[in-house]
């Protein structure tokens, strides 16, 4: 049974690294996540998403039941891989997060972000560690899903575990924010009200997902895989999930 145990989820963020994690997951970084809802955006158009409250309660269960639950899990996994140089459980949480997705429309933003990140990454980065790392996630027939990016490059750079998933998750939840203050439309205000009520699902989530085992893994939000494939036929759309 796989666990992340390890005394490096408490280690100190050097201002090095929070720059690091700042620019990797900032709206900026070119990874085109804000062309993705995640299926927010059927949910708009069909009243589920209607206002403040309504967001934060449908965006609690993507972190608590949906997406948040799996890829907290497969980011401290990869993570965990790479810190201990082991390719073998590495492919395998590479095959598995590719795997865990419910629809075509969440396979492309898990992995188009995935590959958008890695390649801004190799052509930025001055550390033969991490184009090392690249090289090998590159010769994988899999593609590599956002989540497990983060976390593996995170983890050649030294960057501990739980902030690295902290502000990943942070990112995720922001992004989802930033796209219903516009479909909604709500005012900007009330996205970053969400934002604070929000806060205590990601660190809720972020805990239990170091402490849960992969045979934890799975999702229980059947309705927001129903959003994403009738997403796919809106007639008018902004977002590409």
């Amino acid at each position: 049974m796989w666990k992340v145990v390890t005394p490096m989820t408490a280690s100190p963020l050097s201002d090095t690294a929070l720059l690091q994690l700042m620019t990797w997951l900032s709206p900026s970084y070119p990874v085109g996540g804000y062309v993705y809802s995640h299926g927010i955006e059927f949910a708009v158009e069909d009243g589920w998403v209607t206002d403040e409250a309504a967001l934060v309660r449908w965006i609690s269960g993507i972190v608590t039941f949906g997406a948040g639950r799996v890829d907290g899990v497969l980011f401290a996994k990869a993570w965990q891989a790479v810190t201990d140089k082991d390719e073998k459980v590495l492919f395998e949480t590479i095959e598995c997060a590719d795997a865990m997705r419910g629809t075509s429309e969440l396979v492309l933003e898990g992995t188009a972000q995935g590959e958008a990140f890695v390649d801004t990454v190799r052509q930025t980065t001055s550390s033969d560690d991490v184009l090392q790392l690249i090289g090998l996630l590159n010769s994988i027939d899999r593609p590599i899903t956002y989540p497990v990016a983060v976390a593996a490059i995170s983890a050649a750079t030294a960057i501990p575990l739980r902030p690295a998933l902290l502000a990943f998750t942070n990112a995720f939840v922001a992004n989802l924010v930033s796209a219903a203050v516009r479909l909604v439309p709500l005012g900007q205000i009330a996205g970053q009200r969400a934002m604070v009520n929000l806060k205590p699902i990601m660190l809720q989530s972020v805990e239990e997902s170091l402490g849960r085992d992969m045979t934890e893994l799975g999702t229980a939000a059947p309705l927001i895989d129903w959003t994403s494939m009738k997403h796919e036929t809106q007639f008018t759309r902004l977002f590409r999930s």
